[in-house]
C-alpha cells in the first residue's frame, strides 16, 4: 500500500494551501508590535497620548505608565484569550473559534481608530489581544492537527512568516507615515489590520475542519471526508484514520473525568505539559519582547541613527531568516538543536550589546555595534528560537489534552511576555532608570538557562506523527532516545488492516463462489 511519504509537497497542495491561509492568523500578532512600537515614537500619537518634553530627541515623551499598558494590554489579553482556548476549542472546533478572532479583532480595531481617549485605546488594547490569543493557539492546533509529519514544520515556519511579514509592513508604514504630524500618522497603520480577518474568514469557508478533533468527537465520517480532502493518497486515508481512532482509543483508555487535571495528575501527560510549556515560554525567557515592542523606542532614546529606519532593518532581517527556514525545516528541522544554539547566541548577543553600551555610551561606533547585534539577534531569534519554539509546544501534548495543553502552554507564554512589557519601560524609559542598552545584562544568564534545559530535557520528534509522539511519551523513553526509537502503532495500524481485508475475503468468498458457479452453469445452458 502506498504511503504518504512516497508524496511530494506539490501533491500536498490542498492541504499546505488550507495551512497557508490559516497560518495568516499571526499576521495580526505581528503587525501589532510593528505599529505599536513606532506609533510610541511617532508625534502625531504623542500629541494626543502622550506630553511635550524638550530634554528628548523628538520634543515629545510618553509616560512609563501609559507605555506600560498600551503595551502589556494586547498581552494581558493575549494570556486569557489562550488560557481559554482548551475549553472553547473542545466544544466548538478549530475553524469556529478562528472566526470568532476575525469578528473579535475587527470590533477592537474599530474601538482603537475611533478613540481619542486613554481609556477606549486600553479597551481597544485588551480586545485585540483577546483575539490574538485566539489567534495564535486555534490556527496552531489546526495547523498541528493538518499538516502530514513530513511538513508540520514547514506549516509552523508559514506560521512565522506571517508573523514577521505583519512585522514588518507595521514597521514599514510607520516609518513612511511618522513624518506626519496629525491622527493620520497612526490611523493609516491601523487600518491594515482589517485586511487579513477578512480574508481569513471568508477563505476558511471552502476548507475543512481539523479530521483529529472530528475523529476525537465521534465524527468518523465527517473525519474520513476531511482527510480525503487534504491528502493526496486516497488510498492511505482509512490507515491514517485507524491510527488516529487507535490513538484516541488508547488515550481515552487512561482518561478520568476532568481533562485539565489530567494535565498533571497523570505523570506522562505532566511530563508534556511542562515540555510544552516551556517550549514556548523560551520566547519570553530570551527578551525578545523587548526588541519587538520597544525597538524604535529604544532606538530613539539611545539615539543610535533613524530609529525607524533601524527597526524597519530589523525586522526585514527576521523576515529573510524565516525565509530560510522555508528550506531547512522540513528535511535539517531538529528542534533540539536549532533551539538550544539559538539560546545561545541570542544571549551572547544581549551580552555584548550591554557591555559595549557600558564601556562607550552615545559614541557613534557603539551604534554601529548595537545594531549590527541587533541584527544577528534578530536573524537568529527568527530561524531558530521561534518557529521551533512553537512548533515543539503544539507537537508535544497528547490529542486528548491537546487544545487544553498547548492553550496553557501560550497563555504562560504571553504572560512572560507581559511580565517583559510591563517592566521593560522601568528600564529602558529616560524618565526611569534609563538603562537604555544595558537592559541586556538581564537576558543573558536567562538564555543559557533555557538553553541548558532545552538540551537536556527536550525530545527530537522530526518527521513523527502525532500518534508516534504518544507511543513514545506512552513508553517512558529519556528525551535522548526518542530520535532512534521504532515505533510500533504503524505496523499494528497495518496489521489491523490486514486483518480486516482476510476477514472480508473470508466473507466475500462464498458469494463470489456461488457468482462462479451460476456463470458456469449458464454458460453450461
Amino acid at each position: 500500500m502506498a504511503t504518504q511519504k512516497e508524496y511530494g509537497l506539490a501533491s500536498h497542495w490542498k492541504c499546505m494551501l488550507a495551512c497557508c491561509l490559516v497560518s495568516m492568523s499571526p499576521f495580526q500578532y505581528g503587525i501589532d508590535f510593528g505599529l505599536i512600537g513606532g506609533m510610541q515614537a511617532m508625534i502625531g500619537f504623542l500629541k494626543i497620548f502622550g506630553y511635550v518634553d524638550p530634554a528628548t530627541p523628538i520634543g515629545y515623551n510618553i509616560s512609563t505608565e501609559v507605555q506600560q499598558l498600551i503595551s502589556s494590554l494586547m498581552t494581558l489579553g493575549a494570556f486569557v484569550g489562550s488560557l481559554a482556548a482548551g475549553p472553547m476549542a473542545i466544544v466548538l472546533g478549530r475553524k469556529p473559534c478562528l472566526w470568532l478572532a476575525c469578528a473579535l479583532c475587527i470590533v477592537s480595531n474599530a474601538i482603537m481608530m475611533g478613540t481619542t481617549q486613554l481609556a477606549g485605546l486600553y479597551v481597544g488594547r485588551l480586545f485585540i489581544g483577546l483575539a490574538n490569543g485566539f489567534f495564535m493557539t486555534f490556527s496552531q492546533l489546526y495547523l498541528q492537527e493538518v499538516a502530514p509529519a513530513r511538513y508540520r514544520g514547514l506549516a509552523l515556519a508559514c506560521f512565522q512568516v506571517w508573523t514577521s511579514v505583519g512585522t514588518l509592513i507595521g514597521t514599514v508604514v510607520d516609518n513612511f507615515t511618522s513624518p506626519i504630524m496629525s491622527r493620520a500618522s497612526y490611523m493609516i497603520p491601523l487600518a491594515l489590520i482589517y485586511i487579513v480577518p477578512v480574508i481569513l474568514g471568508v477563505g476558511m469557508i471552502f476548507i475543512p475542519e481539523s479530521p483529529r478533533w472530528l475523529a476525537q468527537n465521534g465524527k468518523m465520517e465527517k473525519a474520513r471526508k476531511a482527510l480525503y480532502w487534504l491528502r493526496p493518497d486516497k488510498d492511505a486515508v482509512e490507515a491514517e484514520l485507524a491510527e488516529i481512532q487507535l490513538g484516541i482509543e488508547a488515550e481515552v483508555s487512561t482518561a478520568s473525568s476532568s481533562a485539565i487535571l489530567d494535565m498533571f495528575r497523570n505523570p506522562v501527560d505532566r511530563r508534556r505539559t511542562i515540555l510544552s510549556v516551556a517550549s514556548v515560554s523560551v520566547q519570553a525567557a530570551c527578551g525578545v519582547m523587548f526588541m519587538l515592542v520597544y525597538g524604535t523606542y529604544f532606538f530613539e532614546m539611545a539615539d543610535v541613527g533613524n530609529p525607524f529606519m533601524n527597526s524597519c532593518i530589523l525586522v526585514a532581517v527576521g523576515v529573510v531568516a524565516i525565509i530560510i527556514d522555508l528550506f531547512i525545516i522540513a528535511p535539517y528541522g531538529r528542534r533540539r538543536v536549532f533551539l538550544t544554539t539559538g539560546l545561545i547566541v541570542c544571549g551572547f548577543c544581549q551580552l555584548i550589546i550591554a557591555i559595549v553600551y557600558t564601556k562607550n555610551p552615545g559614541t557613534v561606533q557603539t551604534g554601529q555595534l548595537i545594531v549590527a547585534f541587533s541584527v544577528i539577534y534578530i536573524f537568529v531569534y527568527n530561524g531558530a528560537i521561534c518557529p521551533f519554539s512553537w512548533l515543539s509546544g503544539g507537537e508535544l501534548p497528547s490529542q486528548r489534552l491537546r487544545s487544553y495543553t498547548f492553550g496553557l502552554a501560550a497563555a504562560v507564554g504571553f504572560l512572560g511576555a507581559w511580565v517583559c512589557t510591563f517592566t521593560a519601560p522601568y528600564f529602558i524609559n529616560a524618565s526611569a532608570l534609563n538603562w537604555g542598552p544595558k537592559y541586556g545584562y538581564i537576558w543573558f544568564p536567562s538564555c543559557l538557562v533555557s538553553a541548558a534545559f532545552i538540551y537536556f530535557c527536550l525530545p527530537e520528534v522530526k518527521d513523527r506523527t502525532l500518534e508516534e509522539i504518544d507511543e513514545m511519551f506512552e513508553a517512558k523513553l529519556p528525551a535522548r532516545k526518542f530520535r532512534g526509537y521504532k515505533c510500533m502503532i504503524k505496523e499494528m495500524v497495518n496489521e489491523k488492516v490486514a486483518v480486516e481485508d482476510r476477514m472480508v475475503v473470508a466473507l466475500e468468498k462464498p458469494i463470489l463462489d456461488a457468482t462462479v458457479t451460476a456463470i458456469e452453469h449458464v454458460r453450461g445452458v
